[in-house]
């Protein structure tokens, strides 16, 4: 072993959780800090550490426990009880945006026929503006005290299933780039995929269920979650070549109903919060190349922006006004799925891996996570204090 891999982890480590703290003390999310450490101790400025092997490893485990614990956190109460609504916002709003991306990098670039590489790379920059991060949108709505609103639950509803979808989208799409164009070979895997981890998540459910009726808040029921959620991404990967994070995904929403959820939620941040987590958000940044930051790619971020938040607000508003909303009520489910967070960033991080997205277009991601968490909780805050009261 390199005896250089402990020296790097430690500025790594440091690096990122102390940048990510400032960001949070100036109301910046933390990832955004921790991603700019990355960059700042990379080869774009100070150059003191390069990406390697090892690195790679532990960020590549580091976003599969971020998304076993995305979907540990999903709620399936709230997802069926804002039902057809949410999932009719959720879908328009992932697919207006998905089109918004592809268009937009089209008229910049050109538009290409499959299975060229510049056809993909316009895939992943709509499929990159696809997702919702619904924690600024709830720690906002929550603040106001409209989280329980039915406004506030279709789109705490619509957000979570935005992600499922989102996921699906990622997947066809690095199916589709990483074979031979296939797109129905690739649904179909996609198919057979959820139908088999809908067995197997059952099967493990109820073998965990009866573990944690007999040995409740003991450490082996998070040590064997966390098991089952590399199985499945290993899984997901070798046998059906889709994205690991959708096997992560699913052994978390397998598992989010467990009676012991919280404890295995807490137990797996504990690692992702102090290792892996921020290892991954600094290899981001140690990956994103600032030198080819010409004017035309700083015109193609600002107008990569407007495109998410204008996309995401005319797709998810349009939904809700389709659905009876009124005009104000459907601005402001708009407008709540306008945050883009660590899903974004994801994606965009499997596009480089898969070879169709250059890391050039990283700074444009970084300021759509910025702009659009400072944004709509200005916005939500301006909506809800006009008009009628939210019901």
């Amino acid at each position: 072993m390199d005896i250089k891999i402990l020296f790097d982890l430690a500025i790594l480590i440091f690096a990122a959780k102390a940048l990510g703290l400032l960001a949070r003390r100036i109301g910046a999310p933390q990832v955004v800090g921790e991603i700019l450490a990355g960059l700042i101790v990379g080869p774009s400025v100070i150059n003191l550490i390069q990406v390697n092997d090892a690195i790679e490893v532990f960020a590549e485990i580091g976003v599969i426990m971020l998304m076993f614990a995305a979907g540990l956190g999903t709620d399936l109460k709230q997802l069926k009880s804002s039902g057809f609504k949410a999932f009719l916002v959720a879908l328009i709003g992932v697919l207006v945006p998905l089109a918004g991306g592809f268009a937009l990098y089209g008229i910049f670039y050109g538009f290409a026929a499959p299975p060229s590489k510049e056809f993909y790379t316009a895939l992943f920059m709509g499929t990159i503006i696809t997702a919702t991060s619904v924690s600024i949108t709830v720690a906002a709505l929550s603040e106001m005290g409209k989280l329980s609103t039915q406004v506030g639950t279709t789109i705490v509803g619509a957000a979570v299933i935005d992600d499922v979808i989102g996921i699906i989208v990622l997947t066809c799409v690095i199916g589709g780039c990483g074979g031979e164009g296939n797109v129905g070979l690739v649904l179909l895997k996609i198919v057979l995929f959820f139908l088999i981890a809908f067995v197997i998540g059952f099967v493990i459910y109820k073998a965990m269920e009866w573990l944690d009726a007999r040995h409740p808040h003991t450490q082996r029921i998070p040590i064997y979650s966390l098991a089952f959620c590399l199985a499945m991404a290993y899984v997901a990967q070798r046998y059906f070549e889709i994205a690991d994070i959708t096997g992560a995904y699913c052994a978390g929403i397998a598992l989010c109903t467990l009676k012991d959820t919280k404890y295995v939620e807490k137990r797996i941040d504990i690692s992702s919060y102090m290792l892996f987590g921020p290892i991954f958000f600094a290899c981001i940044g140690l990956k994103t190349d600032l030198s080819g930051l010409t004017l035309s790619i700083l015109g193609f971020s600002i107008c990569f922006i407007i495109t998410a938040l204008v996309t995401k607000v005319i797709g998810c508003g349009l939904a809700a006004k389709i659905c009876g909303y009124d005009m104000t009520d459907s601005l402001r489910i708009g407008a709540g799925m306008m945050t883009r967070g660590e899903v974004a960033l994801i994606v965009a991080q499997k596009g480089l891996s898969a070879g169709v997205l250059d890391s050039t277009y990283f700074p444009a991601v970084i300021l759509l996570i910025i702009v659009s968490s400072v944004i709509t909780p200005v916005v939500l805050k301006l909506l809800f204090s006009k008009g009628k009261q939210a019901v």
